[in-house]
């Protein structure tokens, strides 16, 4: 029984890729680090890299690595990076503001360099 949910799980996590690839058009996926700490970290890193039809964000908390799937006539990795610093949170690339970062709540406040 376990084996079929495991299964299951996995066709569904295939098939929400490719449904999130089939929604953007002219798609490129890449993968980043952006920092953060928890489930609202999540929540609020891909409220504001997603943009319907153009940009999906799915961040992983445990590895901290976003993979990020665009549009690339309509927009690019940098700026989907920019309204995720907007929103405080660092990558590689693209530093959040400090007042961005302050604003954050207190969980999701982590450790910056």
């Amino acid at each position: 029984m376990k084996s079929i949910k495991k299964v299951l799980m996995a066709i569904i996590v295939l098939l929400s890729g490719v449904a999130v690839q089939a929604q953007i058009k002219n798609a490129k996926t890449e993968t980043v680090k952006i920092y953060g700490n928890c489930g609202m970290c999540k929540k609020t890193i891909e409220k504001a890299g997603n943009l319907k039809d153009v940009a999906e964000v799915n961040w992983n908390k445990e590895t901290k690595i976003a993979t990020i799937t665009y549009n690339v006539e309509k927009t690019n990795q940098e700026e989907i990076l920019k309204r995720i610093a907007a929103a405080g949170y660092d990558s590689k690339k693209n530093k959040a503001s400090a007042a961005a970062y302050n604003a954050l709540p207190g969980c999701c406040q982590y450790d910056r360099n």
